[in-house]
């Protein structure tokens, strides 16, 4: 096991950082390679095949090109379930995981949900998985996205409804939802040059980037749609840019919601927001 893990060490010290590195040669030895992960932690000896060896090197050349991890893998864990990603999607993130926790402390268990642009599906499939008696709806505007969902629904053995619909053109639902729930496109445009080759170069700009002079242009549309979405007393729930927390109350006041809360991540950045529908329009 030290000869392996100081081969990986040895190749990609250059391209990231001592944390990454070692976080990466875990990933790739029990998770690419299969080693058990007592065998990783008490450096027991380990050879590799020819086969084995071949798919280390492959991972390497890719790492070194600064691709993801999850796509070499071709997976993401996620609430206990594994999700497959691809460049159509984004890949799904920690923080993402307590906006779902959330969701599932309050819920009811028998919810009508809708996911705003759920991109590989993660959001919605654990959603679904964790709280079965409800039913949950997802909408997306990539069909490429939404094959790589319908594949997670199945692999995960959930029953989620994909629909393909942009939230800025669809008219309003005929159905109403208990929650509705969106991990929208955040990023300013601005923030580009801080971000690192592995999101820039491999996951999709139009999940990620929002223009810099309406930084709040989802969380604002979908808010004003959830209006006539909503079931009375109906719960949206957002995951935010850390820096617009304020903002975002703000706009979910005017735009009419109440008992709004906004919650930190793991990290101590302002990441989630909450928000109660008390009388859709129509009934005040």
């Amino acid at each position: 096991m030290r000869e392996l893990t100081a081969k990986i060490e040895k190749e990609l010290h250059n391209y990231y950082s001592p944390g990454e590195v070692a976080a990466l040669t875990r990933t790739l030895a029990t998770e690419l390679l299969h080693i058990k992960e007592s065998t990783f932690f008490l450096k027991d000896p380990v050879t590799l095949n020819h086969a084995e060896t071949s798919l280390l090197d492959n991972a390497l050349t890719r790492l070194k090109q600064q691709q993801p991890i999850q796509h070499i893998l071709g997976y993401e864990n996620f609430c206990g379930l594994k999700f497959s990603v691809n460049s159509s999607v984004l890949i799904p993130r920690p923080e993402t995981q307590e906006l779902v926790a959330w969701i599932t402390s309050e819920s009811t268990g028998k919810e009508h949900i809708l996911d705003i642009g759920t991109g590989s599906g993660c959001i919605a499939i654990s959603l679904a998985h964790k709280l079965p008696t409800s039913q949950v709806e997802a909408w997306d505007i990539s069909d490429e996205a939404l094959v790589v969902a319908e594949a997670n629904n199945k692999a995960n053995r959930t029953n989620v409804k994909f629909v393909n619909r942009d939230i800025f053109h669809a008219t309003t639902s005929d159905k109403h939802f208990n929650i509705i729930v969106s991990n929208p496109p955040y990023i300013k445009e601005k923030e580009r040059s801080t971000m690192h080759r592995n999101v820039l170069d491999y996951e999709p700009h139009t999940a990620l980037f929002v223009p810099d002079n309406d930084p709040l242009v989802f969380y604002r549309t979908i808010a004003h749609k959830a209006l006539e979405m909503l079931s009375p007393g109906g719960l949206l729930y957002f995951e935010i840019n850390r820096e617009h927390g304020n903002e975002t109350i703000q706009m979910l006041k005017e735009t009419g919601y109440t008992d709004i809360e906004l919650r930190k991540d793991f990290a101590e950045n302002d990441r989630m927001i909450r928000a109660r529908l008390q009388f859709p329009r129509g009934l005040r």
